[in-house]
Parts: C-alpha cells; sequence; structure tokens
C-alpha cells in the first residue's frame, strides 16, 4: 500500500553519537518516492541519501547510509521503523546534521508525532517482497535468517552476561500495529562499561540516563527502570524493523535473528537480493495490505508515557 503523510511534523533533538543538536523534518512524498533523506547542511555534493539496503555503510553500532559523494545520515534505524510501523511508504527527511536526533532512544516520539499528522493512502496499492526460500548469514557470534510466510513476524534471540538483560526471546507477527503497540517505546540499551569505553572513543557523547537503558551486572541504572521486562530485545526488534525496511518495499516472510544486529541484518538483505530465486516482487492486494505492520494502526494504541 503506497502511503504518505498529511503533513510534514519537526522533531528536535541531539545526535546519541555526536552529541550536537539537529533538527529533523518528515514531508509528504509522491507514490513511488520511497524514503530518501535530504541534508539541509550540505551545498557543495549531492545532499540526498536513499534510505535503501544498498547504500549502507556497515556500522556496529547504528545503520548508517552515505551516497556516492560521500554524504551520510546514521543513526536512521529508529526513525525507518517508525515509518514502516505507521505505515508511511513515501516521505523527504530533511535533516541539518549527519545523524538522527536520538529522543528518548525508542521510537515512540517518532511515532506519536507521525501518527498525530496522519497517513494518506496514495493512488495504487505498490508492491511487497515475497520471500520464496531460506535465506541465512552466520558469524562467531550470531545468525540471521529468512524464512518463507504470509506476512512479516521477527523472531529475535538475545544473551548478555549482565544479569539485568541475560537471555532473552521474543516473536511477533508484525501486522496491524503490533509495532506500535509492542515494540515503540522500547529504548537503545547498553552496558554501564561499553558507556565508558564508547566515551573514551569520542561516541556517545549525547547519551544519557534518560535516551538509553544503562545497566550494570544486575542494577538498571537509568530512572524508572525499565519499560518492560524484557525491553532489550524488544528493541533489537525494533531495530530489526527499521533495517528491514531499507528492502525498499514491506517484506512478506519471517526474519529471525540470534545474537544479530545491524550489520548483520543488512548483509541478509544483501545475501537475499544477490540471490535472485530467494524472493518475488508481488503487487499488493487487499488481503497483503491488510496486514502489513501500519494497516488501521492509530494514536491510541501507542503505549502512555513513562
Amino acid at each position: 500500500m503506497q502511503t504518505t503523510l498529511k503533513s510534514s511534523v519537526t522533531f528536535i533533538g541531539v545526535g546519541l553519537h555526536s552529541g550536537a543538536p539537529v533538527e529533523m523534518t518528515v514531508h509528504a512524498a509522491s507514490a513511488g518516492h520511497g524514503i530518501w533523506f535530504r541534508r539541509s547542511d550540505v551545498t557543495a555534493v549531492d545532499a540526498m541519501v536513499p534510505a535503501r539496503w544498498d547504500a549502507v555503510n556497515p556500522t556496529p553500532l547504528c545503520t548508517k547510509i552515505e551516497n556516492a559523494d560521500g554524504t551520510v545520515v546514521s543513526t536512521i534505524e529508529h526513525i525507518m521503523a517508525a515509518l514502516v510501523g505507521c505505515g508511511v511508504s513515501n516521505a523527504l527527511i530533511e535533516i541539518n546534521g549527519a545523524e538522527v536526533p536520538i529522543m528518548d532512544g525508542s521510537s515512540a516520539e517518532f511515532v506519536r508525532g507521525l501518527l498525530g499528522k496522519g497517513v494518506l493512502t496514495l493512488s495504487y496499492d505498490g508492491w511487497a517482497l515475497r520471500i520464496l526460500k531460506t535465506v541465512e548469514v552466520q558469524t562467531d557470534t550470531g545468525w540471521a535468517r529468512f524464512e518463507p510466510a504470509r506476512s512479516l513476524s521477527i523472531d529475535f534471540a538475545i544473551d548478555f552476561e549482565d544479569a539485568a538483560i541475560g537471555s532473552q526471546s521474543k516473536s511477533l507477527n508484525m501486522a496491524n500495529g503490533t509495532f506500535v503497540r509492542e515494540l515503540c517505546n522500547s529504548r537503545t540499551f547498553c552496558r554501564n562499561s561499553d558507556v565508558e569505553a564508547m566515551y573514551a572513543q569520542g561516541l556517545a557523547k549525547g547519551g544519557t540516563l534518560e535516551n538509553a537503558v544503562v545497566v550494570d551486572g544486575d542494577r538498571v541504572l537509568s530512572p524508572g527502570g525499565l519499560r518492560h521486562s524484557d525491553e532489550a530485545v524488544r528493541h533489537k526488534m525494533l531495530d530489526a524493523l527499521g533495517d528491514l525496511s531499507l528492502a525498499g518495499a514491506p517484506i512478506l516472510g519471517r526474519y529471525t535473528g540470534t545474537r544479530a544486529g545491524h550489520t548483520m541484518t543488512n548483509a541478509l538483505l544483501r545475501a537475499l537480493f544477490a540471490d535472485p530465486t530467494a524472493y518475488e516482487i508481488v503487487e499488493c492486494d487487499a488481503s497483503i495490505n491488510a496486514n502489513l505492520p501500519g494497516a488501521g494502526v492509530t494514536r491510541s494504541e501507542i503505549p502512555a508515557a513513562h
């Protein structure tokens, strides 16, 4: 289903890693436009960067996209998850810096803003990407896999030494607002020792206990504690949805990730598109549209602020 926003919405915050103030406005776009970022602070070279799997420049801590002129936008996963979770398939995102604002560390503020403006259905149904056979990528520490399914589902498992996280797993069918109800307010998380290491490398300059869940052993250091007992794995699923949206069309299939991250999910997309027998492009009919992640979602389904 081809959709866009009814009107523009602006978000103001700081970059998680840069700490720099940033303003980002999501504008409506026409059918077939897809999702593009435009760097308003870039003038000497091409400022347009496509939100697409083949524009990803792999980094371990976030999803970064880059065009042929070297213009980059990083930490795009939370706004991308919000767009697909709210059913927005076409948008131009204008941003005055190199990093999407971290907000509260989740997608909740993006979701509130997008659904507050409303989603407009455009002139034709569009296309979806149907998984036809199993595709898998592995590393020494984890793996990610696509398998055939009628609609998008995400299964995820994580395992951390810190008792505040430990081993967690979750499976969700992503149809009909599941993202908004179950995942959108789950924040990025890290270990206190990792924070100290990132500071030493000049990263996480915008990170605070207000925009991330920071744990130390069995303690949650962030004020108010957890929003969900399994908030960590929910956030990994949020990230996965945002990264999967870079396929450029809704995915009809099952995604499974075990100790997976941004780089592995992008590697899985690259493996998928490298094998034309592993997928097909199908026109979205009424039954497909009815089971997309953003189909029928409303603001009332957003979890209460915490």
